[in-house]
């Protein structure tokens, strides 16, 4: 599990610093070829597709800088806006002989059959979002209603945030620790749907096993996981957090979304990316059992493996000094 102590130590917190570096290399180079490559050029299509329906940029305040020089001081302004980015891209694979848990259930997928054994099983990494910089600033830009400042997504491309086979432990329930939180043994909490009519499946345990008849379905649910543990810190998975570590902000002020809840758009939506790619962001969980077709009708994939864009909100400020307030 990772090792993130809340320690003034200097010892101790270089031995921190040290550890997460060579955990980024473990993961870079263990993952260089792995789901990150193969559903990278998917991810900057899907991001590319859905970026006039999922960037939702509008300005909604103003900062206030305080800019000195040899002739004295002033207090300077500049425009604060809001719009998602696609800060990263998760993928639920059958890779690493991923049909099988801890416990020994073993998944018999269907191939030629919407429904299935309602048992699932997959690994599932999250890397940083391939599109970033100035070709996701060029592209943004054109688009009708925008203009100037645009907030651009702060992961790493490509970095692998996390990986199943590095979280085997936690992932495949062999160390059961999160059976500890309320939420995996109370029907009820952190359901992905609105609980009791309609559910998706639960976010806690976050695990790789799923409880859910439609295979799309199953994948959104080990995505919203992958997403719930990355964007937070301090939680007992082998992980870099997706704030922690960030392309650095070149002359503006960024305020990041937060920890990503289910159903909850705010702190980031969904898109998926293949089997087919959507050109629209989302939520999961939406109740869909009054529709003549399920969410998951025309998604499966007939490989078992799935991938989705996560879209995160940021706020940000261009630069003119320093930093005193904001309104809002």
């Amino acid at each position: 599990m990772t090792a993130w102590y809340n320690t003034t130590s200097r010892g101790t917190t270089g031995r921190r610093h040290l550890l997460m570096v060579l955990m980024i290399l473990v993961m870079v180079f263990h993952g260089s070829t792995r789901a990150g490559v193969l559903f990278a050029p998917q991810a900057t299509a899907g991001a590319l597709e859905a970026l006039p329906a999922c960037l939702q940029w509008r300005p909604i305040g103003v900062c206030f800088w305080l800019s000195c020089s040899l002739t004295g001081c002033k207090v300077r302004t500049s425009i604060k806006v809001q719009n998602y980015v696609p800060d990263a891209f998760v993928s639920i694979t059958t890779m690493d002989i991923a049909l099988q848990d801890a416990a020994g259930h073993i998944e018999k997928r269907k191939p030629n059959k919407q429904t299935r054994d309602h048992q699932i099983f997959r690994a599932g990494d999250l890397y940083g979002h391939p599109l970033s910089g100035t070709s996701f600033l060029e592209v943004a830009n054109a688009l009708p209603g925008v203009g100037g400042l645009v907030c651009l997504p702060r992961s790493i491309p490509l970095m692998p945030y996390f990986e199943s086979a590095l979280d085997y432990l936690v992932w495949r329930a062999i160390v059961p620790i999160e059976s500890l939180y309320p939420a995996a043994w109370i029907p009820g909490l952190r359901e992905i749907g609105t609980f009791p009519l309609n559910t998706w499946g639960a976010v806690y345990p976050r695990t790789g096993r799923v409880l859910q008849q439609e295979e799309p379905k199953a994948a959104a649910v080990l995505a919203q996981r992958v997403g719930d543990i990355t964007t937070r810190k301090f939680q007992p998975h082998v992980y870099i957090p997706l704030d922690s570590v960030k392309l650095p902000a070149l002359g503006v002020k960024y305020w990041g979304p937060g920890p990503l809840y289910e159903r909850r758009a705010y702190t980031g939506t969904w898109q998926m990316i293949s089997p087919r790619i959507d050109a629209y962001c989302n939520v999961f969980g939406g109740n869909d059992s009054l529709y003549p077709l399920s969410w998951s009708d025309f998604r499966r994939s007939d490989t078992g493996n799935y991938a989705f864009n996560l879209w995160r909100p940021y706020k940000c400020c261009k630069r003119k000094g320093i930093y005193l307030f904001s309104l809002p």
